[in-house]
């Protein structure tokens, strides 16, 4: 009889655990951790990709100092944060990582604009095997950013929905930080870096005289 109770008892707090919806959550939030690392790790295979990426260009075109600097000094910010999970229930530093890969993606826009200046290097087979890494990893990049939103919609929906809501605050879940909507088309959109398009005849950039 007494095991019999025990089961009863058991069987009974799982249902009411599910009910409650807590169940939804922890699988949910599991779910937003699990696109959440993707998401990171798209963005480090890009950071990974740059110093490469800048010694290459540096080759052909030392003298566009401004703009390979502006790489690098990107890439040492994007570093600089520390994209744990937990960083997405701090909204304030979920910002600053938007921010600073927001930044990073500029300055590849504007590295990939001045190549078109230089044939050679958009000819180097070393620079096209970046240029599709790159290209690569924009796109995937791109899919790892549209789960974790879809994930994190679906979390920030259920603990916010009745009965459910109480079960979160009872256990501490709050709705977690997502990537904003006013920017997000401008901030997605990869760099330009298909040069496979014929040349249009424009002349490079002149090459400083050696002193």
């Amino acid at each position: 009889m007494k095991r019999v109770v025990i089961a009863a008892t058991i069987a009974a707090f799982g249902i009411v655990l599910q009910g409650c919806g807590y169940n939804t959550i922890q699988r949910q939030d599991e779910a937003v951790t699990a696109a959440w690392s993707e998401v990171v790790n798209q963005y480090q295979r890009r950071a990974d990709l740059i110093p490469n990426l800048v010694e290459t260009v540096r080759g052909y075109a030392a003298q566009e100092r401004e703009v390979l600097q502006g790489v690098t000094e990107a890439r040492a910010r994007v570093g600089a944060i520390q994209a744990t999970p937990e960083l997405v229930d701090d909204p304030q530093a979920f910002a600053q990582f938007q921010a600073a890969q927001a930044e990073m993606t500029s300055a590849l826009s504007r590295l990939m604009v001045v190549v078109e200046n230089y044939p050679d290097l958009k000819s180097d087979q070393n620079f096209r095997d970046l240029q599709a890494q790159l290209e690569g990893t924009e796109n995937r990049i791109a899919v790892a950013r549209g789960r974790y939103i879809d994930s994190v919609q679906q979390f920030n929906t259920t603990v916010r929905e009745f009965p459910v809501n109480l079960t979160a605050k009872v256990f501490g879940y709050e709705t977690k930080a997502n990537f904003s909507v006013e920017n997000e088309a401008e901030i997605a959109r990869p760099p330009a870096v298909d040069f496979s398009r014929p040349d249009t005849g424009a002349a490079p950039a002149e090459e400083p005289a050696n002193p």
